[in-house]
C-alpha cells in the first residue's frame, strides 16, 4: 500500500462533487466470497453452463443445485467487511453518491448503503418466472429442488443475471446516469473484464472523471483510465483512504 498514493486519491476525493464507487468481486473476497474468475475462482469448480438461462430452464433441479450450494449455503453466511463498511460511511456523509456493483451477494446494503445500482441483480431476491412474485431465502424449501411457486406453480429463479439474461433497465440506467455526472470514481475490486458493467468507469472518464483503483493485481482499468493505483486488500486500503479523507478511524457495527 502507497501511502503517498493514498494521500492523493483522498486530495481528489476532498475537491469532489460528486464521487461514486464501482465493485466488484474482489471487494467481497475478504467477505470470504470466491471471484467468479481466476486463481481459486469459482469456475475452476463449477460449469458456468449451469447458470445459463438455457440450462437453467431446461435442467432446474441440476442447475438449482449449484445455485443453493454456491450462493444459500456457501455465500448466505457472508458478511460485510471494511471495504464495504468504508462505502457506506462516505454515503452516509455525503462523500459518495452511489454504488454501482457487479456483486449480487448483497453486502453492500448490509453494510449500511442505500443507493446501490445492482447491475447483475441479487441473490437475496427470488422471483417466480410465471406470476413474478418476489421471495426472499428464507421463504424457500431449499430442501425441495427446484422450488416452485406456491401461488400458481411457477418456476422460482434467483433474480440475479444468468448467462444469456439481458441487464436489468433501471440498474443499467440509473449506472450510465451516475457515471456520467461522477467527477471521481473509486474504482474496487474489479478486473474490468465483464461487459458491459465495465463500461461504466471508461464511461465516467470520458466525462473527465478521476480514476482510483484498488485492486490486489492490476486490471484492464490500471494502464488504461486508472489514474491513481493503489495495490493491496479493499478492506485495508479503504480504511486507510477513510482515515487519510476524514481524519477519522472507522467505526463498523
Amino acid at each position: 500500500m502507497d501511502p503517498i498514493q493514498i494521500q492523493k486519491a483522498a486530495d481528489v476525493l476532498r475537491k469532489s462533487r460528486n464521487t461514486i464507487a464501482f465493485t466488484g468481486a474482489g471487494i467481497s473476497v475478504e467477505s470470504g466470497v470466491p471471484p467468479f474468475r481466476g486463481e481459486n475462482g469459482i469456475w475452476e469448480k463449477y460449469d458456468p453452463k449451469t447458470l445459463e438461462l438455457g440450462f437453467f430452464m431446461n435442467n432446474p433441479t441440476a442447475s438449482w443445485k449449484v445455485i443453493r450450494e454456491l450462493f444459500y449455503n456457501y455465500f448466505g453466511t457472508a458478511k460485510s467487511n471494511n471495504a464495504h463498511f468504508v462505502l457506506a460511511e462516505m454515503e452516509k456523509r455525503g462523500l459518495l453518491k452511489c454504488v454501482i456493483t457487479q456483486n449480487i451477494d448483497n453486502l453492500h446494503q448490509q453494510a449500511g448503503s442505500v443507493v446501490v445500482h445492482e447491475f447483475h441483480g441479487n441473490s437475496q431476491n427470488l422471483v417466480c418466472l410465471s406470476c413474478h412474485r418476489y421471495f426472499k431465502p428464507d421463504d424457500i424449501d431449499f430442501d425441495k429442488l427446484p422450488p416452485y411457486c406456491g401461488d400458481c406453480g411457477g418456476l422460482i429463479k434467483p433474480d440475479f443475471i444468468f448467462f444469456g439474461e439481458g441487464i436489468p433497465m433501471e440498474a443499467y440506467q440509473n449506472s450510465v446516469e451516475a457515471a456520467g455526472r461522477a467527477e471521481a470514481v473509486i474504482l474496487v475490486g474489479s478486473t474490468g473484464e465483464v461487459m458491459p458493467a465495465a463500461q461504466m468507469p471508461y464511461l465516467a472518464k470520458q466525462n473527465g472523471a478521476t480514476i482510483i483503483e484498488v485492486n490486489t493485481e492490476m486490471s484492464k482499468f490500471t494502464n488504461t483510465i486508472t489514474d491513481h493505483f493503489i495495490q493491496g486488500k479493499a478492506g485495508e486500503v479503504l480504511t486507510e483512504l477513510f482515515f487519510s479523507l476524514t481524519g477519522e478511524e472507522l467505526k463498523t457495527k
